[in-house]
């Protein structure tokens, strides 16, 4: 495996800058937003998608500095009901899966996006609940009429083009945890294997799963996770004791709040993260731990330092060698 991060947190620094500053730490791999939600500061896939020469700029800045490229990010919502929303994402979404085969680069990350719960509604609608029935029928329309259709059609699309569909399984999305990915994997058919897993761990320790056993659950179906974000989280449960973990008060308001996001072994102790890294490393997966900073409590610098040098003293380099003891 290789100790990499994803670019979003530097988004007022040029890329070459970014780049320097990742050699500077140690990391070995970046990944790169090329639109909607992370933002196109370093890569904008719309404008480079169909350009060679800066195609071979990006490449060569990235190559030149020792490092590679895990993955390219347009995390959107190609499913929201505001057509203008919807469009926009998905024109991202195409233009990076194109620009991924270009540049030699199998993992796109991608949000499953979230419908509304019926014809005609305005906003996503995510729901959490069976009963009162209606909210059943809700969910029936946003699968079987929305998104599946687009994602068996997206399906083949990536599939033309070489890359695996990494969805990071993110509450207020349809995709969320490691049932729902599985269901949409099996729902798109023919080229369902390229329905796979951004694996981040934040979102799904809040959710009370046990990260190691969704990652051996994921693995029963084959080869699903495809990229991992090195993302903690903090379960407070001087809140969550009390009023549970869904929680929508501002993730700045860190006293108030059941859980927040934190830089890796500041929300999990090193035997977690241990388990999570042993786990992949049993099931397969050699790519990239990309670090994503999102923890309030720390300036980007110092949670990228004090993750990559949690990271590089847990992570396992190689695949594993020859059992020559037994």
């Amino acid at each position: 495996m290789k100790v990499g991060a994803l670019s979003a947190a530097w988004a007022n620094k040029p890329l070459e800058e970014v780049l320097d500053f990742y050699v500077e730490i140690g990391l070995e791999a970046i990944e790169i937003g090329t639109g909607n939600y992370p933002g196109t500061s370093h890569c904008d896939a719309i404008k480079i998608v169909n350009d060679a020469k800066k195609q071979k700029a990006l490449l060569q800045a990235v190559e030149s500095r020792g490092l590679i490229i895990s993955g390219l990010s347009c995390h959107g919502n190609p499913l929201h009901p505001k057509a203008t929303v919807a469009r926009k994402a998905h024109e991202v979404w195409r233009a990076t899966v194109e620009l991924a085969q270009k540049l030699g680069i199998e993992a796109v990350i991608n949000f499953s996006g979230l419908p509304a719960g019926a014809k005609g509604d305005k906003v996503p609608n995510w729901v959490v609940a069976p009963w009162p029935e209606d909210h059943l029928e809700a969910l029936k329309y946003q699968w079987d009429e929305v998104a599946i259709p687009y994602w068996k059609t997206e399906a083949e699309f990536a599939a033309k083009h070489g890359v695996f569909i990494c969805f990071e399984m993110h509450p207020n999305f349809l995709v969320y945890n490691p049932e729902t990915l599985i269901k949409l994997r099996h729902a798109v058919g023919k080229h369902g294997d390229r329905i796979c897993a951004n694996f981040d761990p934040s979102h799904l320790f809040w959710q009370g799963i046990n990260v190691p056993k969704a990652i051996r659950k994921l693995h029963e179906y084959g080869d699903v996770i495809k990229h991992f974000h090195a993302k903690d989280c903090k379960i407070y449960d001087w809140v969550s004791d009390c009023y549970g973990v869904l929680d929508t008060k501002h993730y700045g308001d860190e006293p108030r709040r059941s859980w927040i996001f934190r830089t890796v072994g500041y929300g999990h102790a090193e035997e977690v993260w241990r388990d999570i890294i042993s786990t992949l490393q049993m099931t397969g997966y050699y790519g990239t731990l990309s670090l994503e900073h999102e923890d309030s409590l720390m300036t980007a610098e110092e949670g990228f330092r004090k993750g990559v040098a949690f990271l590089k003293a847990n992570v396992i380099s190689a695949p594993p060698g020859e059992i020559t003891w037994a």
